[in-house]
């Protein structure tokens, strides 16, 4: 196959990206902050890059030249660090009590601090030197003090902290101060404006630059693909191959990437067949970016033989592919693979633990996840963010509310996706309390919440029967016209009032909302009609639930319980008969348990397990137990997991077979964790609680509705599920 696939492509022509015509001036001229200055355009004393910023261009691209010397280009200036002596207080270069002494400092010593600053990463203190610094330039000697290597410096600050305002006031800087721009600085400044995320100048000003390196080009697409335009990306990768014929390994990377989110594997396969024409398909980059590629567009196959083709399979490669099989569902697979990498000797990073540690969460596994943890402590990336926050949510998820907090409170640095695990782990096992403490610690700290922090806070509000606390969240997002509730905000807000008993304010908050109710919020209107036995409510939002979702086994499975709590038995036939035209059936639901790394499976009844006979002896036992403790048989309620003839003997549901092997293969104080694909019915809800009195353990059960804490008798959930 011809590996060209541009010559199939429908290629715009020259001239078809281009923005705009006008002079680069008109860029400073906008009301982002630059400032209006009147030059003329056939000034000869304007010089370098600034003639390129206000001169017409009579052509809208330029032949890229890759040889260094044909541009005149020049190294990448080396900083000269000036051993200042150490003051806090020009360190700090914010305090106003000393910036008059500052300023009245040599030019050239404030910038060798500047520099200084940058290279100990102090990116803000040297933005507030310079700062200072341009206040107090009032003449063109402080202009001219500044050179290459400040700028640079300065554009490392920018890119750091990401800062569109500052890199607009460099860049005016540079303007104004004529600064004379070499290749090396105009691609700095043009990756400083696309790291700010100033895309669109980015672009205007890759557009009149005079000359364009392939250094030019790979920045230019690689900040297309990162702000998610893969659409124009691969359009000016199509420029330079027509150009070039040879884009180098970054590039046909990055245009890899580009198709990677476009998620077009056709056109990733001739890529792939253009590696292998121009010699890169050993290229460590695009064998990576191919197996990304391949496992984002959901061929794993491809990607594994890309891997294997590898000749030296490096940390990203076994990453990348690990990733890949994780992504497209294969999550046992994607452990096989991790444990072959460590038997390679591969030295792992911070991204393999935390892949790992995500697979984990999802699988269940709480000691590999352990193992992991370790691992990434042991190796020295115990404060990596990424993966912090990824054992955070691995603990939340298997309800090691401690370990999640004691993972979050020794992170050095917390992102928003770091709260917002925390707060959503708090919430889901009834800890509504704890996660509005940390929502309001989070805006404490000046970190803005978004839909996902105001979901999980609701959503604790929800779980923990927080009505006031509730409200006032609410309220607060219906007042913000930047964080308007969105429908689930309202589903989190309808269950609250719904758990209060308040089913007609539940229901007018349904009608009232300024779009069409979604299934959610007429799921959670359907719940709460359940649990207080509002049947013709109750019937209501069964009608407009099943209009949306007729084929969802659930929804008539809590009809069902419904019409049997109600004592509705002829309703009750009615729906079991509409299963049985529509083909639905009640399959038996399965719990696993975990035990010393192996996760051990229970159906209803079960008798394939090794253990069967001792199972059943000791449950049989444990039933005597609690019904001295008081228990009864429920037998209104018909969940998944419970056909009508299986309820005759509770004892042998799936989580309470899991349960009794737990207790039958752990030692006395270790709390049990059972995860179950069904909604824990009444009757096993009930008698879990009063084992865990008998047997004096916490257990913990995750259903399909939420987690439930049983300890001491009580369940965490207060009877609402």
């Amino acid at each position: 196959m011809d590996a060209i696939l541009f010559l199939s492509c429908n290629l715009p022509s020259r001239g078809s990206l281009k923005l705009s015509s006008s002079p680069f001036h008109s860029l400073l001229a906008t009301s982002e902050g630059y400032n209006d200055k009147k030059i003329n355009s056939f000034d000869p004393s304007i010089r370098g890059c600034n003639r390129l910023l206000y001169i017409e261009r009579k052509i809208s691209y330029f032949i890229v030249r890759c040889s260094s010397m044909e541009q005149g280009l020049k190294a990448r200036p080396m900083r000269k660090l000036m051993p200042v002596t150490d003051s806090p207080d020009l360190e700090r270069g914010s305090n106003e009590s000393n910036s008059t002494q500052i300023t009245q400092a040599h030019p050239s010593a404030l910038c060798h601090q500047i520099e200084r600053l940058v290279f100990l990463k102090k990116y803000k203190e040297a933005i507030e030197l310079f700062e200072i610094l341009e206040v107090g330039g009032k003449g063109s000697v402080r202009f001219e003090a500044i050179g290459t290597s400040t700028y640079d410096s300065l554009v490392t600050a920018c890119i750091s902290l990401k800062s569109a305002t500052m890199a607009r006031l460099i860049f005016r800087h540079m303007i104004e101060s004529e600064f004379n721009f070499d290749q090396y600085m105009m691609n700095r400044v043009l990756l400083m404006h696309l790291k700010c995320g100033m895309i669109v100048y980015a672009r205007r000003l890759f557009d009149e630059m005079p000359q364009k390196n392939l250094v030019s080009w790979n920045t230019i697409i690689s900040g297309l693909v990162d702000a998610g335009s893969y659409d124009e990306a691969l359009e000016m990768f199509l420029i330079i191959w027509e150009d070039l014929s040879d884009v180098g390994s970054r590039g046909l990377a990055t245009a890899i990437r580009a198709v990677a989110g476009l998620a077009s594997v056709a056109a990733g396969s001739q890529l792939h067949s253009l590696a292998f024409k121009i010699g890169l398909y050993d290229n460590l980059f695009v064998s990576c970016a191919l197996i990304d590629m391949y496992g984002k567009c959901g061929c794993i196959d491809e990607a594994h033989m890309v891997f294997d083709g590898m000749p030296d399979k490096h940390v990203v490669g076994w990453n990348s592919i690990i990733a890949g099989y994780a992504l497209s569902g294969y999550s046992e697979e994607a452990l096989k693979v991790y444990y072959e990498m460590q038997n390679s000797n591969v030295k792992m990073d911070h991204f393999t633990y935390s892949i790992i540690i995500r697979i984990c969460a999802r699988l269940g596994s709480l000691e590999q996840g352990k193992q992991a943890h370790a691992g990434l402590v042991r190796n020295r990336f115990g404060m990596d963010t990424v993966a912090c926050t990824a054992l955070v949510d691995l603990y939340c998820k298997w309800g090691r509310m401690d370990d999640a907090r004691n993972v979050f409170d020794k992170m050095s640095r917390k992102n928003l996706i770091s709260w917002n695990a925390l707060i959503g782990g708090y919430g889901n096992h009834g800890m509504g309390v704890e996660a509005v403490a940390m929502f309001e610690s989070m805006v404490k700290e000046g970190i803005v919440p978004n839909h996902v922090t105001f979901l999980a806070v609701l959503g604790a509000c929800s779980y923990s029967g927080m009505l006031t606390k509730g409200r006032e969240i609410f309220e607060l997002m219906a007042h913000d016209p930047k964080m308007k509730p969105r429908a689930m905000h309202y589903a989190c807000m309808i269950e609250l009032l719904g758990r209060e008993g308040l089913l007609d304010d539940a229901l007018a908050l349904i009608r009232n909302a300024p779009f069409s109710p979604t299934k959610n919020m007429w799921a959670a209107l359907f719940r709460a009609c359940r649990v207080h036995r509002n049947l013709e409510l109750g019937k209501l939002a069964a009608e407009k639930l099943l209009g949306m979702e007729p084929e969802k086994l659930g929804n008539y499975i809590v009809l069902l319980n419904l019409y049997n709590s109600n004592g509705r038995m002829n309703d009750a036939a009615k729906v079991l008969d509409s299963l049985m035209r529509k083909g639905l059936r009640l399959v038996p639901a399965c719990s696993w348990i975990e035990i010393k790394k192996e996760p051990h499976r229970f159906l209803f009844g079960d008798n394939s397990h090794p253990q069967s006979k001792e199972i059943y002896k000791r449950l049989d036992a444990l039933m005597q137990e609690i019904v001295k403790e008081g228990y009864l048989p429920q037998r209104r309620c018909l969940f998944p997991d419970v056909v009508e003839h299986d309820q005759i003997i509770l004892g042998y549901h799936s989580e309470i077979l899991a349960i009794t092997f737990g207790l039958l293969n752990t030692p006395e104080s270790t709390p049990l964790q059972v995860l179950q694909s069904h909604r824990v019915c009444d009757d096993c809800h009930c008698a879990i609680k009063l084992v865990s009195i008998v047997t004096r353990r916490e257990i913990v059960v995750r259903d399909a509705s939420r987690f439930h804490h049983f300890k001491n008798g009580a369940c965490s959930c207060a009877e609402y599920w």
